[in-house]
């Protein structure tokens, strides 16, 4: 093929690249912005089949929008209220304890006690080479503290911005559905519709199913817990917080049980120690077998029909690219691509 003119060419072709950069550095300034969107996105999917459940029950849809969203703040609510007297009373007791560990470092007991159980390393030089660390480190640790503390305050303005914009897409779902299938062409609006409609059916059930092995972990978690207590004579600490964490952390495909596993035994270990300890580590080992072999599968083939490999794949994919949001949202739209193979690259090939 022979080239016209090559300046005008190589001129075109660098305004492309300089356009691509452009839009790839603002979609990068974005992320955030864009992740809130997405999450906001896939919980309102997720609480569409709610609220169309109540509007088929002869619910106005602005009153079933209603119903469902206290529902989600009753929760937060529980969980807040469950998190704050453990904060308040762990803070009060360091607050109580602090006089207490002053006194006995100031008295010896400590250098006492350091050079009966660590004798192979002189307390004097421990406590120069702490306080050398500090004094070396102190910008370190207080940008540490300060970062952690915006970040906790970053955290709860995302909060708030992704329910104020799920609310806004559950209120407009059928206006914002309606503009985008009038961008699809006459001739192939109908096979998108049917399409786009099973996805979002798909993700709203794949959100209804997590939801619900979560709340069966943490009612059988609460169950659990307030039993062993009357056993054991004495009730479990923080049983409902506890719960509340088994069934929050179930939410999170493949690592989320497991993780909650770990966290709950480490709590009782640390409030109620041994044998509370050993029995809730026994029990939520075979919770998670039955978890995985009978309670997931039957739930999620109801939700989405995805091979379990892929669902593996999906997630630990979705984990590295987004956190914790990239695992939650990874299945269903692995399914979705599952779903287009299927219904429209699978019959154009075959139509070949």
């Amino acid at each position: 093929m022979k080239i016209q003119n090559p300046f005008r060419l190589g001129l075109l072709a660098g305004l492309g690249v300089l356009v691509a950069i452009v839009i790839g550095t603002a979609v990068g300034s974005l992320a955030t912005i864009l992740t809130y969107v997405g999450a906001a996105l896939f919980l309102a999917l997720g609480i569409d089949p709610l609220v169309s459940w109540l509007e088929k029950h002869g619910w106005k849809r602005g009153l079933a929008i209603l119903t469902v969203l206290a529902g989600l703040l009753a929760v937060v609510a529980a969980f807040v209220l469950a998190v704050i007297p453990v904060i308040v009373e762990q803070v009060g007791n360091l607050i109580d304890q602090a006089p207490a560990v002053i006194d006995a470092v100031l008295s010896g007991q400590v250098e006492t006690w350091w050079d009966e159980y660590v004798p192979w390393l002189p307390y004097q030089t421990a406590l120069t080479n702490i306080t050398s660390f500090v004094e070396d480190n102190i910008q370190t640790i207080t940008g540490g503290v300060v970062g952690t503390v915006i970040g906790v305050a970053g955290g709860a303005f995302g909060v708030v911005i992704v329910l104020i914009l799920m609310l806004y897409f559950v209120g407009s779902l059928a206006s914002i559905k309606r503009g985008l299938y009038t961008l699809v062409p006459a001739t192939k609006r109908e096979k998108f519709i049917d399409i786009a409609e099973q996805i979002m059916d798909s993700v709203g059930r794949y959100v209804v199913g997590q939801v619900s092995m979560g709340l069966i972990n943490g009612v059988l978690s609460i169950i659990f817990l307030t039993v062993l207590g009357w056993i054991l004579g004495e009730p479990i600490e923080y049983a409902a917080l506890l719960a509340f964490l088994a069934g929050l952390f179930s939410l999170v495909p493949l690592v989320g049980t497991i993780t909650g596993t770990v966290v709950i035994s480490l709590a009782v270990w640390a409030f109620d120690g041994f044998p509370a300890v050993l029995i809730v580590a026994i029990y939520y080992l075979i919770y998670m077998q039955v978890e995985a072999y009978v309670i997931s599968p039957n739930v999620m083939n109801r939700a989405v029909k995805v091979p379990g490999v892929v669902v593996v794949v999906a997630a630990l994919a979705g984990g590295t690219l987004l956190g914790i949001l990239g695992a939650l949202i990874a299945i269903p739209v692995a399914a979705s691509i599952l779903l287009i193979v299927k219904q429209v690259i699978i019959p154009r090939q075959n139509e070949l």
